[in-house]
Formats: C-alpha cells, sequence, structure tokens
C-alpha cells in the first residue's frame, strides 16, 4: 500500500532541501526520523512533518481499506522537492560596483510516497542497466578495443627494450665511454 503526503509554500530554497531529502530516500521511516531529527539543517523540520503527515496518510488509508499497516515496516519510496514561488521584497541589498539587488524569498514543496511493499520487489520490477545497450563515444569503444588487442604487442616490446643486448666481449673502453670523452691509454 503506498500513502502520499506533501507540504507546499516552506520557505527556503529548494537547493538546500534537496539536500535533506537525499538523505531519506529509500529508507526505512524509523531511520528516515531519527536522520531528520538529527540533521542540522532548516529544512529537516519541514521534512519531519511532511514524513510524520504521509505515515498518518497511509495508517488511515490502511484502516479505511480495512487493510493491517505496521508504521515500522513503511519506507520512504519517493521524495521530491518542487521549487515554488519567488518572492521579491521592496528592500534592497548592496551589490558589488554601486548595484543593488533586491531580496528573494525562495519557497518550495516537498512530496513524499511511502510503501509498505518489499523493497526487493519493487527494485525486481524495475528493467536492469545489464540489459541496456551502453551509450558510450564511440571513441572510448574503439579505443578499448584497440588497447586490448595493443596490449600483447606492448607487453613484447616492453620485454624485448628491458632485455641486455648481448655485447662482445672484444669491445674495448673506447667504445664504450661517453661521447665528449675520451679514453687515453697510456
Amino acid at each position: 500500500m503506498d500513502a502520499r503526503a506533501s507540504a507546499k509554500y516552506l520557505r527556503g530554497s529548494p537547493q538546500k532541501a534537496r539536500l535533506v531529502v537525499d538523505l531519506i530516500r529509500g529508507k526505512n521511516v524509523n531511520e528516515a526520523l531519527a536522520v531528520l531529527q538529527y540533521t542540522n539543517k532548516r529544512a529537516a523540520d519541514g521534512i519531519e512533518k511532511c514524513l510524520r503527515s504521509a505515515v498518518a496518510n497511509a495508517t488511515e488509508a490502511a484502516e479505511k481499506a480495512n487493510i493491517a499497516v505496521d508504521p515500522d515496516d513503511l519506507w520512504v519510496k519517493a521524495a521530491f522537492i518542487d521549487m515554488g514561488p519567488t518572492k521579491n521584497r521592496r528592500r534592497m541589498r548592496p551589490a558589488p560596483q554601486g548595484r543593488a539587488y533586491k531580496e528573494r524569498r525562495h519557497f518550495h514543496h516537498i512530496t513524499l510516497l511511502l510503501s509498505s511493499e518489499e523493497q526487493e520487489a519493487i527494485k525486481g520490477k524495475r528493467p536492469s542497466k545489464a540489459g541496456k545497450p551502453q551509450t558510450s563515444k564511440p571513441g572510448k569503444k574503439l579505443m578499448a578495443k584497440n588497447s586490448a588487442a595493443a596490449a600483447p604487442k606492448a607487453a613484447a616490446t616492453k620485454r624485448a627494450a628491458t632485455k641486455k643486448p648481448e655485447t662482445a666481449a672484444t669491445e674495448t673502453p673506447a667504445a664504450t665511454a661517453p661521447a665528449g670523452e675520451q679514453a687515453t691509454e697510456e
């Protein structure tokens, strides 16, 4: 059984509220409430209130449908934040080079969806990523193919480069001396 709750026109920017919602998505309701209670963000209070409302909606809907739903079995199936209106206040803030900015008041809307179904069953319904063809750049596939074919060649060349060449025993010290120095025999 799914239950939904939403809270609208909450103060704060949606970007900051999304940081908090990302912490609770996919978690058990009890874990989510514990996380929200100890999160040091302003948006956590409104999200916690909305989560408690969603739990109350789930129990109410279960009673109406004559189904037994334990609130401890609920988990956060979906949680998202939408952008609300932005009001321009009549106050001005100083800005660089003598300009002035209007103060803006950001609002956001929260929507939470709780479920009592098993999480594994829900994940099993989604198509797996293994069945999808990879949509990477063609150059990367080509490079991977070429690098796999070139790996044995590169290893053979590396071994050949590290192998010491056989030096003839008849070489003189003059032949092995650096180019700028001449070996002198006295």
